[in-house]
């Protein structure tokens, strides 16, 4: 017999189209090996996630970037298609920013856990989170919000170089831009120039004291918060290696038992009244040994298969749980469980994990999508190559042949004929 309801469904929701994006397929896994009905709105255009066995169906995304207005139009018309109230679960910012400010007009053809409109885009407001972070008294990075280019690069010798430059509401930047969410900034006039992009991005730059990485230093921490606001399932994680390396998302992740980052987290969750999955990333500073939040996803993060418990209770799970009045099992932490993500450590991948393991992609009841990944991978870094190697590699204009000789080819044009 199956822990969850499976008379209820789960819709599955993400404009993102990054088509390695590991958590969707975890979602997938976690939700249908239950036995629940899986729908899945969003891309699939060259997506291994859409492969899965466990997909009961595809439904299309509303585009990128789209407004509240056609985010509910498509979830009213998978509604329709799905016949039964479900359970939504959004896997990315826009989206469960959309979710909570819909949540009255989705009800009561999908089920989401209760807490204000705004909470949601309030937390994965960069700029919010930092008055979040003050008012919990929860440790976060000086951050400045500089008005003008000119102060840009005076908040930038203020803080000290290097810094971290993001934008506050990275969902909004356009695709296709070359503008990053976020990025280390090493001179005033970097910062400077980046401020005057401000309005192509959509929303306020801020620039943030730089804590160096290290070993040891970057946690995270998975939960969710039910209907009491009690955290339950997940726990706090140590990333042992990121992509790209020193300040990106976790490569290979261990499940490791840290008081401190748990405290944290139960108390930014419980000053905010905050409900339903969340991921936090936190930085140990080297000097003064305190976590800092640097983000606060009001959803799912990819890794959070890492934290399936004795039980079997996940996150994903435990949110289908609660919203369906059901209880939740009290499993004991995995510690020590690893979760690795192929494509970005494929080595990691081949090594034995005495504390047990999950790959991101790679699964023995469902194989389809992680062979689907590394055709698509392939595809990727050698078209990623080419244009590197394109853009470095020139050729040069052949030299005119001497008069009185027949032209001849030269070394280069040889190995290139």
């Amino acid at each position: 017999m199956s822990l969850l309801d499976t008379r209820v469904p789960a819709v599955l929701l993400r404009t993102d189209r990054n088509p390695f994006h590991h958590g969707t397929l975890g979602a997938v896994r976690s939700l249908g090996r239950a036995g629940v009905e899986v729908h899945l709105v969003a891309d699939s255009a060259g997506s291994p996630v859409h492969r899965s066995r466990y997909v009961h169906r595809m439904h299309a995304p509303p585009p990128p970037g789209a407004s509240a207005d056609e985010i509910l139009a498509v979830l009213r018309r998978v509604a329709g298609q799905v016949g039964r109230p479900a359970v939504l679960i959004p896997l990315d910012d826009a989206t469960a920013i959309a979710a909570g400010r819909l949540r009255d007009d989705l009800s009561p053809s999908y089920l989401l856990p209760a807490m204000p409109a705004t909470l949601s885009e309030r937390v994965a407001d960069k700029a919010e989170l930092a008055a979040v972070c003050a008012s919990a008294d929860v440790p976060h990075p000086l951050t400045l919000v500089p008005d003008s280019p000119r102060q840009a690069a005076e908040d930038a010798r203020r803080l000290g170089l290097p810094l971290v430059a993001k934008w506050s509401r990275p969902w909004l930047l356009p695709a296709g831009s070359g503008l990053r969410s976020t990025q280390v900034v090493h001179t005033a006039q970097q910062a400077r120039a980046l401020h005057a992009r401000t309005a192509e991005a959509g929303s306020p730059l801020l620039l943030q004291a730089f804590l160096p990485p290290g070993e040891d230093r970057d946690w995270f921490f998975h939960g969710y918060a039910d209907r009491s606001g009690t955290v339950r399932a997940g726990g706090p994680g140590r990333k042992q290696l990121s992509w790209p390396r020193g300040a990106g998302l976790t490569a290979v992740g261990h499940w490791t038992p840290n008081a401190e980052v748990r405290t944290l987290a139960e108390r930014v969750t419980g000053a905010l009244g905050y409900r339903g999955v969340f991921d936090l990333d936190f930085r140990r500073c080297g000097s003064t040994g305190r976590y800092h939040l640097l983000d606060f996803n009001p959803r799912p993060g990819a890794q959070f298969r890492l934290f399936a418990d004795s039980a079997g209770l996940d996150v994903v799970r435990a949110l289908h749980l609660d919203l369906t009045g059901r209880p939740l099992p009290d499993g004991q932490p995995v510690a020590g469980r690893s979760f690795v993500v192929e494509n970005y450590a494929p080595f990691a991948a081949l090594r034995t994990a005495p504390g047990g393991r999950e790959l991101a992609w790679y699964a023995r009841d469902d194989r389809v999508p992680g062979w689907a990944m590394w055709a698509l991978w392939a595809r990727h870094v050698s078209g990623r190559l080419r244009q590197r190697l394109g853009t470095a590699l020139p050729v040069p204009a052949p030299r005119p042949a001497p008069r009185a000789v027949a032209p001849s080819l030269t070394d280069n044009e040889k190995a290139s004929s």
